[in-house]
Order: structure tokens, then sequence, then C-alpha cells
């Protein structure tokens, strides 16, 4: 097996007004070396698949960066943990920045949302794992806090995740929001399917929560992950799948 032309991650680039010194992608699934319930291209380690084909993957992605500066890898847990420094150990953490281009920073998802930051004059990046613990938790507010310039000063994309009309949750989920911060409710409507269930509107929960913070200059959330299949979807595919690597980077 070589790191063949063909076998390169097929990106979906940010749309959003992000100075040239940033980049950013999402891989998806559509190409690479993974296979059966993890084909084309997963990166992630910990959902069992080949451990070589993993680690082709993050070879191939390195190649995306165009130069050797290495991946931040997270070990991801649904909280709020902003990692700031490089670690060769994956630290617990759902988000990480950059205020240099001496690492890149990465995040996995395969429903859950990743937010992608960066500074109106190009200076600091960063990306979240975004899920609805996440949010509820504060992963957003703790990553736009660890950016260091004032909310206004911040741009922000949101990449793919699952949407509102495939992402059924418990009342419990609509209360962690709701009893913190009323004008959550329009993030969730009635589920058809059960009785005292809502479907979740992840995008609209976290442009709510940046609006809150200050944040106004929004992009992105037009994707849903469960319908589409270029993604990996761990609740279409019943958890076993792979993840969509969100990388974000200083050039």
């Amino acid at each position: 097996m070589s790191d063949a032309p063909d076998l390169r991650p097929t990106l979906i680039l940010p749309d959003w007004p992000a100075p040239a010194t940033v980049g950013a992608f999402v891989t998806t699934r559509e190409t690479g070396p993974s296979q059966d319930d993890f084909a084309a291209f997963n990166p992630a380690g910990h959902v069992g698949d080949n451990e070589a084909h993993v680690a082709l993957c993050r070879r191939l992605l390195q190649k995306e960066l165009k130069d050797e500066r290495p991946l931040l890898w997270l070990n991801q847990v649904h909280g709020a943990r902003v990692q700031q420094h490089y670690s060769a150990d994956p630290p617990e953490a759902d988000a990480a920045v950059a205020i240099d281009q001496g690492h890149a920073c990465v995040v996995l998802t395969a429903d859950c949302l990743p937010v992608f930051f960066c500074d109106r004059r190009g200076q600091r990046v960063g990306v979240a794992h975004a899920g609805w613990r996440g949010l509820a938790g504060g992963v957003l507010e703790a990553s736009v806090a660890a950016l260091g310039v004032p909310p206004e000063e911040v741009l922000a994309w949101l990449g793919p995740a699952i949407s509102n009309a495939q992402f059924e949750v418990g009342p419990e989920v609509q209360r962690a929001f709701v009893g913190v911060h009323p004008e959550t409710v329009e993030a969730f409507e009635p589920s058809p399917y059960r009785l005292g269930h809502y479907m979740a509107d992840l995008y609209k929960l976290a442009r709510l929560r940046l609006e809150r913070l200050g944040v106004s200059h929004i992009s992105g959330g037009h994707f849903c992950t469960a319908c589409e299949p270029r993604f990996y979807s761990h609740r279409r595919d019943d958890g076993k799948t792979g993840r969509m690597a969100s990388v974000i980077w200083l050039r």
C-alpha cells in the first residue's frame, strides 16, 4: 500500500471570509484507503478500524498541510476543555487553538458539530467538537475565550453535522439548554416520532450561543451528516462508522 494520489481525501473547504493566512478543511468519506464500514477515509483510531488504514489516512492528512507541522490530536470526551499547546500524547479536550505555526488543530466528528474559528487578522485559529453536551457545557464559549481576542473580531464557520430533521433527543436535552437560556427554545421542535421528545437543531443552538457571546459573523451550517452519504454518521450507521477530520492551521 502506498500514498497514491487516488487515495487522497476529498475535502470540503469552509466558505467564509477568513484571511489568506488561515488554512482549513473538512474530510469526507468519499475517497481513501479505509474499507467496509469505515470506507473510505477514516483517520479515527478509536472506532475499531484497521490500524494500518488509519495510519495511512493520517499520513495523507498530514500531506494536505503542505508542511511538516504536527497535527494536534485530541482525546475527545464531549466536554468544554480547550487545548492551547501542542502535545504528542492526545490530551483530554474537545477544542484546540493555535496562535502560531507550530501545530494544526483537528477534531473528529460523525454527527457532532465542528466549529471553526479565526480572528479577522488571521493570526489565531481554533476548532471545537460541539455535540449537544459540549454545546450545553460551554465548549464554544471556552474556545472563543482561548482565542484571546474580542468576540466581535472572531469569525466562525459551522461544518458538517446532523440536521434537526434527523436529530431526535429526549426532554433532558431540551431542559439542559432552555433551563439556562430560555431563548434556545426555538432550537427545539416536538418530535413527530415519540411523545415528549424533540428534534434538536445543533446549528441554531451554536448560532444562539455564539451570538450571545458577541460573535456576529457566523457562516456555514447547511449540511446533514445523517442525510448525505459523503459523510460518516454515528446515528445513521448505528455507531459502526468512521469520523471526518476538521483541520485548521496558520499558513
